[in-house]
């Protein structure tokens, strides 16, 4: 990722199974069309029969080329090889969209590297089912979106923040220690495009007060996991993972503490790769390049 971004950079993600004359196809195709290759990925699960998994950066050498034509083009050899396949240019804003309850470590870690240019996005805007965070976001010049849920009100209030993400255009949507769980219809809406931090080392402590289910078992090593979001409760494919080591002396309340710095940099590097486009999703796990 250490190359200069420009209008003609594209990116393509491959995954199918693994067969001869997949690198060759591929290669044969961006040369035939004035593409040069600047950084190619490659993983197979088993070379023989197993998945194939590819991620090729490339530069269009003519600054007037069709990424539609290329796309089109391309279909051919997707279809040649049964492949799963996108093609995306690195210089379109994704537009991302945040989802909070009360706690704000995750939500102003990414709000930071954001302004900083760490994260290179758009975020046209935040939504929460409390109104806490409000002065915070708009400090930032976010539009801030107060959509409370209650048991009798979720439908409706899913709705209204599925409306205000196609009213935006919403690639994907981050949950930033968002404390509510998505429905079925709504995590169909946005497969593979919901990210979740979950405040332990997956699938260790599941549920509410990990923290101090983590101190009562006085456990040596804290973690964050940040995945993607399914109709399983924290059971999507997994992105990345971080660990603190801790000790016998933490409180409930340190663990806590370290819990969220964990939590903040797992989320910001799941966030970055996702944006990056290095995450190929197959079935219930992740390929990151």
């Amino acid at each position: 990722m250490n190359y200069n971004i420009n209008n003609t950079s594209v990116r393509l993600l491959i995954s199918c199974h693994d067969q001869p004359g997949i690198v060759s196809a591929v290669s044969t195709f961006l040369h035939q069309y004035k593409a040069n290759i600047v950084q190619s990925d490659q993983y197979s699960t088993d070379p023989s029969g197993g998945m194939f998994f590819m991620r090729v950066e490339f530069e269009m050498l003519d600054p007037d080329f069709d990424i539609t034509m290329i796309r089109t083009a391309f279909t051919e050899i997707g279809l040649s090889f049964e492949m799963d396949w996108r093609m995306e240019l690195a210089s379109r804003k994704k537009k991302m969209a945040i989802f909070v309850s009360k706690e704000d470590h995750c939500l102003l870690e990414l709000l930071w590297r954001w302004r900083a240019g760490e994260i290179d996005v758009d975020i046209p805007l935040v939504i929460s089912n409390h109104p806490d965070l409000k002065e915070q976001v708009e400090s930032y010049g976010i539009p801030f979106f107060h959509i409370p849920v209650t048991k009798a009100t979720k439908q409706q209030a899913e709705q209204e923040a599925i409306q205000k993400l196609h009213e935006h255009n919403i690639d994907f949507i981050v949950l930033a220690r968002y404390m509510q769980i998505l429905s079925p219809d709504f995590v169909g809406t946005f497969p593979k495009r919901i990210i979740n931090i979950h405040h332990s080392f997956l699938p260790a402590f599941i549920g509410a007060n990990p923290y101090a289910k983590a101190f009562e078992r006085g456990v040596k090593l804290i973690g964050a996991t940040a995945h993607y979001v399914t109709d399983d409760l924290d059971e999507g494919p997994i992105i990345e993972q971080d660990v603190l080591r801790v000790n016998h002396r933490y409180t409930t309340e340190q663990l806590r503490v370290a819990g969220r710095n964990v939590e903040r940099i797992a989320l910001a590097r799941a966030v970055t790769w996702h944006i990056n486009d290095q995450i190929i999703v197959h079935g219930n796990k992740t390929v990151v390049f």
